[in-house]
C-alpha cells in the first residue's frame, strides 16, 4: 500500500489537493492505520518504542503552527527534524496517520502532567493543521473539528483514554507552548464526550491574584492546579511559572480572557473541574519548589 493511497470517505475527491508527501520518505515502508477514518498514511521517520512498555492513556492535541500544510507534513515526517505525531488532521477533515499508535511519537517535548514527565510514552499525539499564533491564528474549520472529534472518540475507545486525559500541548508545557490555543473549541469536543469541561464561570469584577501576590490564597491556587495535573510550584508566591500555568489553564478552560491573572472566574472554573473529576482520577503531588 503506497503512502497516501487511501481515499477520504464523504469528501469530494475532485476538490481535494494531493497530499504533499516529502520526497525523502516517499519510499518508506508504510503500515495499516489504527483508525478506520484515517484517509492517508504518510509514515514518519521519527519515532521509537514507548519506555518500559507504557501503554498510552492520554491524547495530546497540538496545532502545527506553520504557514502551510506542506511544510508541516515535511517537518513531522522527515528524518532529522526530531518531531512527529501519530496523526495529522487537515483543514478539509482528512486524517493522516504518520506513526503507529503502539510507537512513541516525538510531539510533547519537555513536559509534565499528573506526576509523569515522559508524556510521549503515555500519549497519542494529534497535530491539527493551523498556522497558529505566529501566523495569524485562523479559526478551526467545522469539518476539521468534526474530524478531530471522530478521531479522538475512536482512540478513547481503543486505548481506554478517560475524558480528563484529553489535553492541550499548552497544558503539559505551559512555559513553552500555546497550542492548540484559545480558539480551539474544547466545548464542542466535550459535547461529544471528548475531554473534560465545565461551563466557565462568568467574568466579574472582584479581587484577583496576579504576578507578585504572596498569600495563602496563592498557595491554595497552586495546590488546586497541581491536583488537576499541572506542574506548578507551591510556595504561596504568584511568580512567573505560576502565571504561565494559569495562562495555560485559561487557554483551555476559560478562553474568554487569557491574561494569566487568577480572577474569580478562573478559580471558580478550576474548582468546578476538580469537583467533576472522576473518583478514580489519580491526584498528583505538588511539584517540588
Amino acid at each position: 500500500m503506497a503512502a497516501g493511497s487511501f481515499t477520504s470517505a464523504g469528501i469530494d475527491s475532485k476538490r481535494q489537493r494531493a497530499l504533499p508527501v516529502p520526497r525523502a520518505i516517499a519510499d518508506m515502508k508504510t503500515f495499516t492505520p489504527d483508525s478506520s477514518i484515517a484517509s492517508d498514511v504518510i509514515p514518519s521517520a521519527n519515532y521509537g518504542d514507548r519506555n518500559k512498555g507504557r501503554l498510552p492513556d492520554m491524547i495530546l492535541l497540538h496545532y502545527t503552527g506553520m504557514p502551510d500544510v506542506e511544510g508541516a507534513i515535511a517537518q513531522l515526517c522527515t528524518a532529522g527534524t526530531d518531531v512527529s505525531a501519530h496523526y495529522i488532521v487537515l483543514e478539509d477533515g482528512r486524517i493522516v496517520q504518520s506513526v503507529p499508535e503502539s510507537k512513541r511519537a516525538w510531539h510533547a517535548g519537555v513536559s509534565f502532567w499528573a506526576g509523569e514527565e515522559d508524556i510521549n510514552s503515555c500519549s497519542i499525539g494529534v497535530e491539527i493543521i493551523n498556522r497558529g499564533h505566529d501566523w495569524g491564528y485562523p479559526d478551526f474549520p467545522l469539518r476539521q473539528v468534526a474530524a478531530v472529534i471522530a478521531l479522538c472518540r475512536g482512540i478513547m475507545l481503543r486505548r481506554n483514554v478517560p475524558p480528563h486525559r484529553v489535553l492541550a500541548h499548552s497544558d503539559v508545557a505551559p512555559a513553552r507552548k500555546k497550542d492548540p490555543g484559545e480558539k480551539f473549541p474544547w466545548h464542542s469536543l466535550a459535547n461529544s464526550g471528548v475531554g473534560h469541561w465545565v461551563q466557565p464561570a462568568p467574568i466579574v469584577r472582584g479581587e484577583t491574584l496576579k504576578l507578585g501576590s504572596i498569600s495563602d490564597d496563592v498557595a491554595g491556587l497552586q495546590t488546586a492546579l497541581a491536583r488537576y495535573g499541572y506542574q506548578v510550584p507551591n510556595h504561596g508566591k504568584y511568580d512567573g511559572p505560576t502565571m504561565e500555568v494559569v495562562t495555560a489553564f485559561q487557554r483551555h478552560f476559560r478562553p474568554a480572557r487569557v491574561d494569566g491573572i487568577a480572577d474569580h472566574s478562573t478559580m471558580s472554573t478550576l474548582h468546578a473541574l476538580l469537583a467533576t473529576l472522576p473518583a478514580d482520577a489519580t491526584p498528583t503531588q505538588v511539584a517540588a519548589q
